[in-house]
């Protein structure tokens, strides 16, 4: 099983699903196999979804060691500050992003 957050909401995939093809948002890719499970902070990009496996096209993908906590915790409070103090200049659409961003580090990691 497969499971990420897309555009239009969380996903999961099981053999079989039916074909299909998604804008990835950003948040926590969970790999299920049977050896056990994976989940790495996915950002962005496109999974297509065929009957027997799901291609992640992605823009930056992080598993937990590649992660530096203390950075992605500075990264979260420097989007939480844009956001809270904005001004008509604040591109409030790139700090949501950025804030989902080190939300989807931070957690993978613990």
């Amino acid at each position: 099983m497969v499971e990420f957050n897309t555009t239009e909401g969380e996903i999961g995939v099981l053999k079989g699903h039916i074909p299909l093809t998604v804008v990835i948002a950003p948040g926590i890719i969970t790999i299920t196999e049977e050896s056990g499970t994976k989940e790495a902070a996915l950002h962005a990009g496109f999974a297509e979804v065929l009957s027997d496996s799901v291609v992640i096209m992605a823009e930056i993908i992080e598993w937990p060691s590649e992660i530096d906590l203390e950075r992605a915790q500075e990264a979260r409070d420097r989007a939480e500050e844009r956001l809270r103090s904005r001004t008509p200049e604040t591109d409030v659409a790139r700090a949501e992003t950025a804030l989902q961003r080190a939300l989807a580090r931070i957690n993978v990691v613990k």
